[in-house]
């Protein structure tokens, strides 16, 4: 994708001339996909620099100051922040919105290596580790961080949508919200996560948790990116999240191949193979979810008894935002993105009896 002209931008070269890295290198400029923008590459001084300018008006300003927050909660724990591995900050401009790290140019994605198998169960335990001592770690008196609720899910919109945002939406996005808006079941197990989150014990969270949102260097390892919306918050909202991620795969690779140890063909999915290879392809990416959990509790073994149902409980809301997500993306929604929404919605509805399923399982079951 080609970035913004920085002619049209002149704060950005300038804010990189006060960091002292000089400007950058036009061919050299690259702008990677996000709901920001961005500009990074090779600057005067030699440094591969990453650049974000927060857009979205008013919200623009917290979701920064959460960023900057988190980068001093992080240096003043030199421990954590050999623990929780993210790239390097370079500074902040607060009132032009920018903020700069080191540019990890040679990096591929969590969601890549999720999409070409290279995610292990390895590679899961340690991010759990990571996730985990990031919760472990406690705020201190004056740090002033965000303890304000998640923008998601917003109850005021699950209950209408305002006519300017529904006359802007597309075809598939007014499905998507069709089906929340048209089932009351789902919509009250969802008010009911969000007054379980609002009495659960608070802790530090990364609270966007997606497997995109994980670097994986050509030297190994993982860093942790998009600290946008990091607060005091329920823990299980972001393990529920890391399950949610590999839910939804498994769904998406019930029409694909993948893992398949003979050749899948089919002209047309019944109502029974779609439930047959969804619990097959759960049961094969089940193990990344494990993973993650083991190496999460081997840090954090004191849960309390509700924690893996609140997971679970937010690995289904996930799915409906993969949901809202999808119908912005697409002119209509596809069958197995409808069947996504409804394994999201039994996981939401029902987490006790679907957290064995996801590999959130606690003392003895771990070794049946």
């Amino acid at each position: 994708m080609a970035p913004i002209d920085l002619d049209r931008v002149p704060e950005v070269e300038a804010f990189l001339d006060r960091l002292g890295y000089g400007r950058f290198d036009r061919a050299t400029l690259v702008a990677p996909i996000g709901r920001n923008e961005v500009w990074a590459g090779l600057t005067g001084s030699g440094r591969k620099v990453f650049v974000k300018r927060l857009i979205g008006g008013d919200e623009a300003k917290p979701r920064l100051r959460r960023m900057l927050a988190f980068e001093r909660f992080k240096a003043a724990r030199p421990v954590l922040a050999d623990q929780v591995r993210t790239p390097a900050f370079l500074g902040a401009d607060e009132d032009a919105g920018l903020v700069a790290f080191d540019f990890m140019d040679e990096a591929r994605n969590g969601a890549e290596a999720m999409i070409e198998e290279s995610f292990g169960d390895e590679l899961a335990r340690q991010v759990g580790e990571a996730i985990g001592h990031l919760h472990n770690a406690g705020p201190r008196a004056g740090e002033g961080l965000d303890d304000g609720a998640f923008p998601l899910p917003d109850l005021q919109l699950l209950r209408g949508l305002p006519f300017e945002m529904w006359h802007n939406l597309s075809y598939g996005e007014m499905e998507s919200w069709s089906i929340l808006h048209g089932d009351p079941e789902l919509m009250r197990g969802i008010l009911a996560l969000c007054e379980w989150e609002s009495r659960s014990a608070k802790v530090p969270v990364h609270g966007d948790f997606r497997v995109d949102q994980l670097l994986l260097p050509e030297d190994g390892g993982f860093q942790i990116t998009d600290w946008e919306d990091f607060r005091l918050g329920d823990p299980a909202r972001d393990v529920g999240a890391f399950a949610g991620e590999w839910l939804f795969r498994s769904i998406l690779d019930i029409v694909s191949a993948r893992g398949d140890e003979v050749v899948f063909e089919a002209a047309e999915f019944t109502h029974e193979m779609v439930l047959q290879r969804g619990a097959e392809k759960i049961e094969r990416l089940r193990p990344r979810i494990h993973g993650f959990w083991q190496g999460y509790r081997a840090v954090r073994p004191g849960l309390d008894d509700e924690f893996a149902a609140r997971a679970t409980a937010f690995a289904g809301w996930h799915m409906m935002d993969r949901l809202l997500a999808s119908g912005a993306r697409s002119a209509k929604l596809s069958g197995i993105q409808r069947a996504a929404a409804g394994i999201g919605r039994t996981a939401l509805l029902a987490p006790a009896r679907f957290t064995i399923a996801l590999g959130f399982v606690l003392g003895l079951e771990e070794d049946e």
